[in-house]
Parts: C-alpha cells; sequence; structure tokens
C-alpha cells in the first residue's frame, strides 16, 4: 500500500471526463494491499467444485434453466478493482462532461472520491456475480468472481471454518446467476434504471421514479437469492449470517458512515423485505408461483406489493 502514490495519481487527474477512470483505478490499488493469492494445494478446485455443486443444486430447487459462467475467476483486491472500474464507467458515463467554473478541480474531487469507493468495495466485497457486467456483452464474457484476500479475512474475523464460509458465498452467488439466467431481461432493466437517475442527478434532478425502481427490483433479486439460498445450501449457516451481521453492526462510527453513504444499509434491508416477500409467496402458494417475478418486467413487483403480497398474487394469477 502506498498512499503516496496513491494521492500522486489522483492529484494527476486528467482529460474531458468529470472522473479520470485510469488515474482512479490506480489511486485505489496504491492505497489498497492486494492480498495473497497464493492458493493451498486442491483450493482452486474447491472453488469450482462449490460452484458446480451450488449450480446442481439450485437449478434443482428453483426449476429454472442457467448456466454459470466458463470463467471461475479467484481474484486479489487489485483484481477486482480493474474488473469493476470500466462498469463503474459505462453505468456512470451519462454524467454530463462539463465539471463547472474550475473542471480540473472538480475532476480531481470526483476522481477521489471513486478512488475511496473502488479502494473500499475492493477490500470488503467477498464475490461478486454482478448483472452490470452482463449488459451488452455476449453471454460467454461474463464471470463469476471470489475475492479470496478477503473472504478468508472475513472467515477469520467469524471465526467460521473457512471452507463452510467459502462454499456459503459460492451459494450465494450462483443463485444471483440463477436469477439473471431465468430473465435475460434483467441486466438490462436495473441497467437502464440506474443510468437514468445518474443522468437526472447530472442535470440538476432526481428521478424519484428510477430509483425507486431500482430498489423494488433489486428488493426482489435480494429476497429471491435469500429464498433460494434457504432451500439450496448443504449445510446450516445461520450461524454465519449473524456473525456476519453482529459483525457489519460493530464496524466504527467512519465504517458505518461509509456504509451509508454507499447505500449498504440499504442493501440489508432490501435482503430482508425481499425475503419476506417471496416467505409469503411460497406459504401460501409454492417456489414456483415465486419464480413468476423473472416472467417478464411487468411481473416484478411493486413497492405496495412487496409489502402486502396478496396484491402481487392477485394481480400475476388473473
Amino acid at each position: 500500500m502506498n498512499l503516496y502514490r496513491s494521492a500522486r495519481a489522483v492529484a494527476g487527474a486528467s482529460g474531458d471526463d468529470v472522473i479520470d477512470w485510469r488515474s482512479a483505478a490506480e489511486a485505489a490499488k496504491a492505497a489498497t494491499d492486494p492480498g495473497s493469492l497464493e492458493l493451498e494445494p486442491g483450493e482452486g478446485e474447491a472453488y469450482a467444485r462449490d460452484v458446480r455443486d451450488a449450480r446442481t443444486a439450485v437449478r434443482s430447487i428453483a426449476q429454472v434453466e442457467f448456466d454459470v459462467p466458463d470463467t471461475v475467476e479467484i481474484q486479489n483486491r487489485h483484481h477486482w478493482i480493474d474488473a469493476n472500474v470500466d462498469t463503474f464507467e459505462r453505468v456512470m458515463g451519462t454524467l454530463e462532461t462539463h465539471n463547472g467554473v474550475f473542471p480540473d478541480v472538480a475532476r480531481t474531487i470526483n476522481t477521489g472520491t471513486m478512488t475511496v469507493l473502488l479502494s473500499f468495495l475492493g477490500r470488503n466485497v467477498l464475490g461478486q456475480y454482478d448483472p452490470l457486467l452482463l449488459a451488452d456483452s455476449p453471454a460467454n464474457e461474463h464471470a463469476l468472481y471470489f475475492v479470496r484476500p478477503n473472504i478468508i479475512r472475513v472467515a477469520d474475523a467469524l471465526d467460521a471454518d473457512y471452507d463452510r464460509f467459502r462454499r456459503w458465498i459460492a451459494f450465494h452467488e450462483v443463485t444471483h446467476a440463477a436469477e439473471f439466467g431465468a430473465a435475460p431481461w434483467l441486466s438490462t432493466h436495473l441497467e437502464n434504471r440506474m443510468k437514468d437517475g445518474i443522468a437526472a442527478l447530472s442535470d440538476g434532478s432526481f428521478d424519484r421514479e428510477a430509483f425507486r425502481d431500482l430498489d423494488a427490483a433489486m428488493t426482489v433479486v435480494e429476497g429471491y437469492a435469500e429464498l433460494l439460498m434457504d432451500h439450496a445450501f448443504d449445510d446450516e449457516y445461520e450461524d454465519l449470517r449473524r456473525k456476519l451481521d453482529a459483525k457489519r453492526q460493530g464496524r466504527g462510527p467512519l465504517q458505518q458512515l461509509f456504509r451509508r453513504l454507499l447505500g449498504l444499509g440499504l442493501k440489508q434491508r432490501q435482503y430482508e423485505r425481499g425475503k419476506n416477500f417471496f416467505e409469503h409467496v411460497v406459504a401460501v402458494r409454492d417456489l414456483e408461483t415465486a419464480s413468476l417475478v423473472w416472467a417478464h418486467p411487468d411481473n416484478l413487483p411493486t413497492h405496495e406489493e412487496l409489502d402486502t403480497p396478496g396484491l402481487w398474487l392477485r394481480r400475476v394469477e388473473r
């Protein structure tokens, strides 16, 4: 980790865009310890086996045909930053290119903000099946990522068995593969909603409807994944979830603030709200009915329906 090199990269931000993405990536990596990728014997195959087993189990439970990426990448933190900076750039490319009266100053500030974001996420993301990586890309180019140094660090912090914790992360990410396999339209839907919201912000307005739609869709994505995990994972995991939640609550004030600014507290609410919705649907109908959310974009529940699942059932079962 080299904070001087990181600061120098931010200070050297240039170009015509509001963010110098290459400088942000360089600065984020300079500020972030990459972590070790020295795999233990058989560890690489264990990751691949976890993904294969998860695919088989989730396919059986969800009755949804999908595949996992041909590429399963075991990454360090720098690899994750490199893999994601292009996605951030594409999604945020809707920002206006003007930077006000002092464009160079604004660009440096924006680049520094993105550096902090990439560095924080690079140190905390465990696994990733990111729908935004799928948009506008051939199906065989997407990848499933596991950030090994973070998985090892968190497993150790939770006093959890590394093999079991790694397998739990693999199952969770494969549930997302099932969702986007069942709904090929979903990645474009999410990206368009995000771009609409960012474009409005760059114009000085706030597209409330775009962000509400995005929040509702992500609540469905996270809730359905939790539903599949409850049925598909082949080991106990409530202790893992409980310990991870306790660890998040126990973060220092600065980290808590940063997580709120990034919307990571919102993600936890999406997990819980989405899970409650699907648990109700399965209790009064079945998992096949719950999967109707992926039949068409119009089948996604509204905010009102997420809190009153009976309304959604009446609408989709007409």
